[in-house]
């Protein structure tokens, strides 16, 4: 299964928590995030980094992903891309920034589809942290987007699963992901 995983250029990702974290620190933390995201995919299927920074595609490659290129639209570009990539295979979009993924997260998405023709996950804001097919999809990434998609994907399975709930894009995110992870092995 090719894994694809959107990534921003470091230097500017994760700007809505520059409240808690300078510039230096926002892309130290995008970087362990995922490499860490790369290591979980790697053990289910074939990771691909998807951007159009060279600075982020050198870096994947170091971390062992392959890399596509992104294709203009942003978000929903670049998970139009991984698709592409895929070449009528099963392919996932998995976020970048999900600190608690784990790889049975990702197997329950690989062997449900065996029986169904979609897979997607919610994010805990209504947002789209994982969507995985066999087949063509059409993307509406952005607030609310889960919702947009399920409407876009009959028979899709709806997987919700702490490890693909929490990503780090606000401060309250960032809040909640330290208490767990001061709780539990589940730091970068």
């Amino acid at each position: 299964m090719r894994i694809g995983i959107p990534v921003k250029p470091f230097g500017v990702a994760k700007a809505r928590l520059a409240p808690l974290l300078d510039a230096p620190g926002r892309a130290r933390l995008g970087m362990a995030i995922a490499a860490r995201t790369i290591r979980v995919a790697a053990r289910v299927g074939s990771p691909a980094v998807v951007t159009g920074d060279d600075a982020v595609a050198e870096w994947a490659t170091a971390h062992g992903a392959d890399v596509i290129r992104e294709q203009p639209g942003g978000l929903d570009g670049a998970a139009s891309a991984i698709v592409a990539d895929a070449d009528g295979g099963p392919w996932m979009v998995l976020h970048a920034d999900l600190p608690r993924v784990r790889p049975d997260d990702l197997r329950h998405v690989a062997h449900a589809l065996d029986t169904v023709p979609a897979v997607l996950a919610p994010s805990w804001d209504g947002g789209t942290s994982l969507y995985a097919s066999t087949g063509p999809a059409r993307f509406s990434y952005g607030p609310g987007s889960f919702h947009r998609h399920l409407r876009r994907s009959p028979g899709a399975l709806v997987l919700v699963r702490p490890g693909l709930a929490l990503d780090l894009d606000t401060p309250s995110d960032y809040r909640a992901w330290r208490r767990w992870s001061a709780t539990t092995d589940g730091g970068v």
